[in-house]
């Protein structure tokens, strides 16, 4: 059987399965209910977040797969590349009412694309209709802009990201720890597609026989779908090369206790052991946050539990117990978070966080 990415095998088919895009799916959903349609949609945001799963799903409801065409603008950038798609656009279709053309990254057309195929923009063909996608909207000249019906795409929450996964995790017939489930989530940073090709890089990376091995005490006495099979932080970890959560608690831990030099030690240790910083201060933060969750919003605490896990829970709310992590120590890592993107030494904006947490 030929390989399938789990992001192709589990794309919506049909706009009630998107998620997080509602204000762009009711509005094309009213149009094609009402035959309003636009003949030209310039749909803008992140990698990874939909857009062309929707502009396929609009296309499909448009015109069969023969009058659909797709264009990688990135690589089909020049004047002759948009005079052959222009060209081909006053063809009447093939075997549907409209014409539809899907061009992605068109921020990387060439000036002279542009130009060619601006004409075409403001007087179509009645049956053609055009969806451009972008990730760079400033690099669309605004003449461009103003002929379509603009759609900015949004990020998907942390928790849907986790969800996401964990319902693809399950569907593959394993069982993805909540904690496991956050780690993927930060790591795709706000893109569906990242998030699963992370799922699939650990489900690829042990035979079922070794999953079961890495996780006979993780998972004791539960059963994971038809394969008895779960996925860990540890595992993720792992994998991907992430930080790992012991080096996390081990400055969240110095920083309860108010020990100035075991944090900093823990800053050293994760720069020695080689990890993205960036990476480490997010996952500091986090939990820092949560720290301060769990001690001052109780009715927080069965959703904290569910979304960290049994075991990150219970840790975090053993730092809640001690006096250090305060919502000062939180806004010095914050404070580190912005200077970590001009710092020439990745750890220093970390050690400046605790030196200014715990002066002498």
């Amino acid at each position: 059987m030929a390989f399938e990415a789990l992001y192709n095998r589990y794309r919506p088919t049909n706009f009630t399965a998107v998620q997080a895009q509602p204000h762009i799916t009711e509005v094309l959903d009213k149009q094609l209910a009402e035959g309003k349609l636009g003949h030209a949609y310039l749909f803008s945001g992140s990698r990874g977040i939909g857009k062309t799963t929707i502009a396929r799903i609009l296309a499909r409801a448009l015109a069969k797969d023969r009058d659909i065409y797709e264009l990688d603008a990135a690589s089909n950038n020049s004047v002759d590349d948009i005079r052959a798609l222009t060209e081909g656009a006053y063809t009447l279709p093939f075997e549907s009412e409209h014409k539809v053309y899907i061009l992605d990254e068109v921020h990387m057309l060439s000036k002279a694309a542009w130009n060619a195929f601006l004409k075409t923009l403001e007087e179509p063909p009645p049956y053609a209709v055009f969806i451009l996608a972008t990730t760079e909207l400033d690099k669309v000249p605004e003449t461009v802009q103003s002929r379509c019906q603009v759609f900015e795409f949004r990020k998907p929450t942390r928790e849907t990201l986790v969800e996401v996964v964990k319902n693809v995790a399950k569907a593959e017939g394993y069982d993805l720890a909540p904690d496991a489930g956050e780690l993927i989530a930060t790591l795709a940073d706000g893109s569906y597609r990242d998030a699963l090709s992370i799922l699939q890089k650990v489900l690829n990376s042990y035979s079922d026989e070794q999953l079961k091995q890495e996780n006979k005490e993780a998972f004791k006495g539960k059963t994971h779908g038809t394969r008895d099979l779960g996925i860990t932080r540890d595992l993720v970890e792992r994998i991907t090369g992430a930080p790992r959560r012991t080096q996390v608690h081990a400055l969240v831990a110095a920083i309860a206790a108010g020990d100035r030099g075991r944090a900093l030690a823990a800053v050293g240790e994760a720069a020695r052991a080689d990890v993205d910083m960036r990476l480490f201060l997010e996952l500091v933060l986090e939990a820092l946050r949560s720290t301060l969750l769990i001690r001052h919003a109780p009715e927080l605490r069965d959703n904290l539990a569910a979304e960290l896990g049994a075991d990150e829970f219970a840790a975090l709310e053993a730092f809640a117990k001690e006096k250090g992590v305060t919502h000062v120590a939180l806004l010095a890592f914050l404070t580190a978070a912005e200077r970590i993107r001009y710092a020439p030494i990745p750890a220093l904006p970390l050690e400046l966080a605790v030196l200014e947490l715990f002066p002498e």
